[in-house]
């Protein structure tokens, strides 16, 4: 894991939720370790998920593949002419962590939002220490 990924990790979708709007779907997923817990709210127009897909996620603080910070960029701009993070994956968001919940023992909870699209993670305090309140990159993949 780079410097700029801040939280890496493969999950099962376990549920899939499209009841509430028409091109977005609320997933639900287990880690392949099974310690972390994540729900998502993906536009499954531009990135189709399923029951039993595996897809990687990755958070990071910038798409340089370096690690620079982006220095005040706009999204749009990371990666014009240049290779990127996002190049390697297939469903790039930018959002910002907003809170922190204390969960059961050595558990804590996540909250991130993406222009309205929310992800949810549960895990052990130690896989998630990385992560604070700033702007994230999502980045997804399946594996």
């Amino acid at each position: 894991m780079a410097d700029s990924q801040l939280f890496e990790e493969a999950f099962s979708v376990t549920s899939l939720n499209a009841q509430k709007y028409d091109r977005v779907s609320r997933i639900s997923g287990t880690s392949s370790s099974n310690e972390t817990f994540l729900t998502l709210d993906i536009n499954t127009e531009l990135y189709p998920c399923a029951v039993g897909d595996r897809i990687h996620l990755v958070l990071a603080s910038t798409l340089s593949l370096d690690g620079t910070k982006d220095d005040g960029k706009g999204w749009r701009d990371v990666g014009r002419g240049e290779a990127s993070l996002a190049d390697m994956y297939d469903y790039v968001c930018h959002g910002k962590i907003y809170r922190f919940e204390e969960g059961d023992g050595e558990m804590i909870k996540v909250f991130i939002s993406f222009g309205g699209l929310l992800l949810y993670l549960e895990g052990p305090y130690k896989k998630l220490t990385p992560l604070r309140i700033d702007y994230v990159y999502l980045l997804l993949k399946k594996s």
